[in-house]
């Protein structure tokens, strides 16, 4: 499996509706910031199969989608942050860090 890409706004409902299965896990992802890629990478590299059976993660390129960022941190009540990750759950953020606080074991913690 991969990580998917959020790039359209109804996706933001369809991801509340995802999120009374199962977790989601929304990265906001600033592909000209190095802290951002280094987050990006941090967290792909430590990334494994099984915890796709945990979260449902996605990715949000917020170069080509600000407006998106922007209904994601309204809808979720959520201060915008580059680069960012936001844990969903039953529709409401339980969980966001940014910068050098985006960690996979604190995520996954989070989880469960």
């Amino acid at each position: 499996m991969a990580w998917k890409s959020i790039d359209n706004l109804e996706q933001i409902q369809q991801l509340k509706e995802e999120s009374k299965k199962q977790p989601v896990l929304i990265f906001k992802h600033s592909t000209s910031c190095s802290i951002s890629g280094m987050a990006w990478n941090r967290l792909q590299r430590n990334w494994q199969d099984k915890d796709f059976e945990k979260v449902s993660p996605y990715i949000l390129d917020l170069l080509s989608y600000r407006e998106i960022s922007n209904a994601i941190a309204e809808e979720f009540a959520v201060e915008h942050e580059s680069p960012q990750v936001i844990l969903v759950k039953d529709g409401m953020a339980y969980y966001d860090n940014s910068h050098m606080g985006i960690n996979y074991q604190d995520i996954i913690g989070q989880v469960g």
